[in-house]
């Protein structure tokens, strides 16, 4: 079932007209979680280029993520939390209902790639929902 993750993609790609160098985002897996009925395990890479970024935006109301990052280092802040980079190998989580305010890169010059791994009602969709300007 990979519907949710193509919304993840669609709403990524929108972000171009907010940002000159938006964010894109490639589908890894949606698996239902055997012993949690109803709750399914979604990853997808978020991919940003040198500056890029995407507009804040809200994820389902049931998703609980982790975002682990891969390459390079991103600039995050959830709800009223502080803004902060977080480099290679370290992770941060948004709670159900949590404003992603701030994912970027937090470089000019080299890309950076963070692993989304959303835990989500099976059929909630969409996954990532931009703020309205």
């Amino acid at each position: 079932m990979l519907k949710p993750i193509a919304m993840f993609c669609v709403l990524a790609f929108a972000a171009t007209a907010a940002s000159a160098q938006p964010s894109s985002s490639t589908p890894g897996f949606n698996l239902p979680i055997p012993n949690i009925p109803g709750k399914s395990i979604t990853a997808v890479v978020v991919n940003y280029p040198p500056g890029g970024g995407t507009p804040s935006h809200r994820h389902a109301p049931s998703a609980f993520i982790t975002g682990y990052v891969l390459e390079g280092a991103v600039r995050s802040q959830v709800d009223d939390g502080p803004v902060k980079v977080y480099h290679v190998g370290e992770y941060f989580t948004e709670n159900p209902g949590a404003h992603h305010r701030v994912s970027e890169n937090a470089s000019k010059t080299e890309p950076a790639k963070l692993l989304a791994i959303f835990v989500v009602d099976t059929n909630e969709a969409p996954l990532t929902t931009l703020d309205q300007k």
